[in-house]
């Protein structure tokens, strides 16, 4: 089994960031700002960031790299047997909010892990995955989402994609509401059970498929018509997404509890957001369907 390469992961996510960010800027028509930060403990990150664009109200495609002697609580509390050893973490995340209601928000992140100690072998793995969050559901865009996500994880393994899926399911599910955050996608964390390179080899598959997954939907959805009524609705389901990453998002936690840049953390929320108290749509409108057709766990590859 080969031994983990953190600087060829790095240059892929680099480039990977590099890539996605040129393809958005050219969909959108206005550049993303760039901005590098360094963290006092160790290492940094660059972030690119769009606001008020012609398409994307927000938008964020970050990369970072960290490094450190001691994991934050959240880490600690999910694998208490790497106390005392150093870590780093590096990963891109990006998450875009588009002015449009009609098009759906959509997250992606793809991420490495490794954990050292004198004389002891390295513990490391990847994670990641791609999921996407309509305020008003399309049947197409949800199955062609899945079907590039089915693809992507199709080279390494038979069981991967229901696997995947499934906990994606399960992992953007608001507990607290009782009611998944979109339509999925697929999930993963401490993945290492393909020996480094084709877990690598995975995880690029996953990270490179972005594009392709996104921006049709993207580009289909940008011209629909729309008024105040899908705006009111959008930012009300955008609740759901604050909700979601602040509660339970074991990035934002990772993040915020291992000193990372705040400002880059929290770029995943939505620019303007709406709460109120148990409201609930008119049973037959649009705004019913999301719920009853897209916030369900659904095959939606199925023939």
């Amino acid at each position: 089994m080969s031994a983990p390469n953190p600087a060829a992961i790095k240059t892929w996510l680099l480039d990977l960031q590099s890539r996605i960010v040129g393809a958005l800027e050219e969909v959108d028509g206005k550049p993303f700002l760039r901005d590098t930060w360094e963290r006092p403990e160790g290492g940094g990150g660059i972030s690119r960031l769009i606001e008020e664009g012609n398409v994307l109200e927000r938008g964020g495609v970050n990369f970072s790299h960290v490094t450190g002697k001691h994991l934050p609580p959240s880490a600690m509390a999910a694998r208490p047997e790497l106390a005392g050893r150093a870590w780093e973490a590096m990963g891109v995340s990006l998450v875009t909010h588009p002015r449009n209601p009609y098009a759906p928000t959509v997250h992606m992140n793809v991420r490495f892990f490794e954990a050292t100690a004198e004389g002891k072998d390295p513990v490391w793995w990847f994670g990641g995955g791609m999921d996407l969050t309509p305020h008003y559901g399309f049947e197409e865009d949800a199955r062609h989402f899945h079907q590039v996500c089915h693809d992507a994880l199709a080279p390494y393994g038979d069981e991967l994609h229901a696997r995947f899926k499934k906990w994606c399911d399960e992992y953007f599910y608001l507990k607290h509401r009782k009611e998944p955050r979109g339509v999925g996608g697929i999930f993963f964390d401490d993945f290492n059970e393909l020996g480094f390179d084709e877990s690598f080899a995975m995880v690029k598959s996953v990270g490179d498929g972005f594009l392709d997954a996104y921006l049709p939907i993207l580009k289909r959805r940008i011209e629909t018509p729309y008024g105040e009524r899908e705006r009111d609705f959008q930012a009300y389901r955008r609740g759901r997404y604050v909700e979601f990453n602040l509660v339970w998002d074991r990035g934002t936690h990772f993040g915020l509890q291992s000193g990372g840049r705040t400002e880059a953390i929290l770029m995943s929320m939505p620019p303007i957001v709406k709460w109120r108290y148990d409201w609930k749509p008119e049973p037959g409108t649009p705004e019913a369907k999301l719920y009853t057709d897209f916030l369900v766990h659904r095959d939606w590859l199925e023939k």
